[in-house]
């Protein structure tokens, strides 16, 4: 008897083993302690705010590697799907480092500008006419001669006044301008003092851009910001038949630095659906050192953007590598997001696998919360796994919302978004906000974004119900798909040829 009680004893307990629910999976795998010891170092002082490029960068690139590697994600290759794999799971970004332009002069009918940023700088010395063409789109254009002039206009567009969805219609802009014949665009932008100041310490500092070894990207226009608050400047000048400006730039350098994607990957389960992959995806990089706070601090050390989104990836890869799905899983932590969407943009250029592949792109971005009881998922209706994702949210007691902000224009702002011109189903998963104010913006971008100022009960369920969403997905025997008519269906049609 005793040996019959002891076969059904481990009969028992093998049946309760295999029938582990997709909640307690993810539950033995996410934990608090877990989530704040990724957290807290990735947002340590010791890191300098991980700026693209630095000493500190690198640190966190091999940390994220490393941490893979003890999770049991393997290194990917293109010939992964016959079973080969390297020693590596960086994938390595060149960059030109562009170092500020030693003079800039700007003046509207002989008054100098004081307050601006070259957008796209050009080395040039122009004197002559000037014309204002309101917000510089495509109907404002009508009549009007600007060959061999300078374009001066409005940022924005008529449904478009914040400053961060402006900056989206530059290249439409400059795009515009060029066809018409101008020399450079000068664009007057409405904003406050604050975010002005952000401005100026990002493009009056080093920047970045992809190195292009081909020399085939055609120049561009110049392209300055003027800070105009309250339009008093656009207002001023829209009063005006004829305009003069002098514009002089020089001293703009380059220097070529290598920065990392870290990338990593799960085989699934399933023979067919293995050949499916979900991309699991966050950049880990933030702004580095900055202008310090009322406090001194000027280590921008960036916990909610995005050392909360590099867990998740994080805590996704740990779970995957111990409970594999059906559908194979691609972890990718990008580099250079702060700087421009500079890791995803090359990424999506040179793939380690075929993009056609790839299924999903579960992307996750943050700015800061004021709802510990949703999670905000840019994009939730616009693919057909948005039931998995209001179901994981559910089981973990939150609620997934859509995007409360769309006048921010976050869908194309983050790293998502060169996946989804590609043609690839790509929401992002962020912390819960159902507006885009104070609570939110007083950490955006701010030394004091500090790991001890979250709230980590809430970022339990938060990445418990990214982990199950996750899972739900490259479970789902149904492959997601853009939902009918999104803007980027075709995109999908043209990738995966259907």
């Amino acid at each position: 008897m005793k040996y019959i009680f002891i076969f059904f004893s481990i009969i028992l307990c093998t049946s309760t083993l295999f029938s582990q629910s997709e909640k307690e999976k993810v539950e033995s795998t996410v934990t608090k302690n877990k989530i704040e010891g990724h957290i807290y170092f990735l947002a340590d002082d010791l890191l300098k705010g991980r700026a693209t490029g630095t000493p500190e960068n690198k640190v966190a690139a091999s940390y994220l590697a490393n941490t893979l590697r003890g999770y049991g994600v393997i290194p990917v290759t293109q010939n992964v799907l016959k079973g080969s794999s390297t020693e590596s799971y960086f994938q390595e970004v060149k960059l030109n480092q562009i170092t500020p332009i030693k003079r800039l002069l700007l003046a509207i009918d002989g008054k100098e500008l004081k307050k601006k940023v070259a957008i796209k700088p050009n080395k040039m010395e122009f004197t002559g006419e000037a014309v204002y063409l309101g917000y510089g789109l495509e109907s404002d254009y009508k009549g009007k001669d600007v060959s061999e002039k300078i374009v001066i206009v409005r940022s924005g567009g008529p449904k478009v006044t914040d400053t961060r969805a402006a900056f989206g219609l530059i290249e439409q802009k400059e795009q515009l301008a060029k066809e018409h014949g101008a020399v450079a665009v000068i664009e007057l932008v409405d904003t406050n003092e604050i975010i002005w100041e952000y401005i100026d310490h990002s493009f009056n500092g080093d920047r970045l851009e992809i190195a292009d070894d081909k020399n085939s990207k055609e120049k561009g226009l110049a392209y300055l910001w003027v800070h105009d608050e309250n339009n008093i400047l656009a207002n001023a000048l829209g009063t005006k038949d004829k305009l003069s400006a002098k514009l002089m730039m020089e001293g703009e350098e380059k220097k070529t630095i290598i920065s990392q994607n870290v990338i990593g990957m799960v085989e699934g389960t399933d023979p067919q659906l293995k050949n499916e992959f979900i991309i699991y995806s966050a950049h880990y990089d933030h702004v580095g050192i900055g202008k310090p706070d009322e406090t001194g601090d000027v280590i921008y050390n960036g916990a909610r953007d995005n050392a909360v989104g590099t867990t998740t990836v994080l805590s996704m890869a740990e779970n995957i590598a111990k409970y594999p799905a059906k559908r194979s899983a691609l972890f990718i932590l990008f580099t250079g997001e702060e700087k421009g969407l500079l890791g995803s943009e090359y990424y999506v250029e040179n793939p380690v696998l075929p993009l056609n592949k790839m299924v999903y792109c579960f992307n996750s971005d943050n700015a800061g919360y004021n709802d510990t009881s949703v999670i905000s998922v840019i994009g939730l209706p616009r693919t057909t796994a948005s039931e998995n994702i209001k179901e994981a949210a559910t089981t973990f007691g939150l609620t997934a919302i859509d995007d409360a902000a769309p006048d921010q224009n976050l869908f194309d702002r983050s790293d998502n978004v060169m996946f989804a011109k590609k043609g690839i189903p790509a929401p992002t998963f962020s912390l819960g906000f159902k507006s885009f104010d104070g609570d939110v913006t007083k950490y955006y971008h701010q030394a004091g974004d500090e790991a001890d100022t979250l709230d980590y009960d809430y970022l339990l369920k938060f990445f418990q119900s990214y982990v199950l969403a996750g899972r739900l997905i490259a479970n789902d025997t149904k492959t997601p798909t853009w939902t009918k008519g999104d803007k980027y269906e075709e995109a999908g049609k043209v990738l995966y040829k259907n």
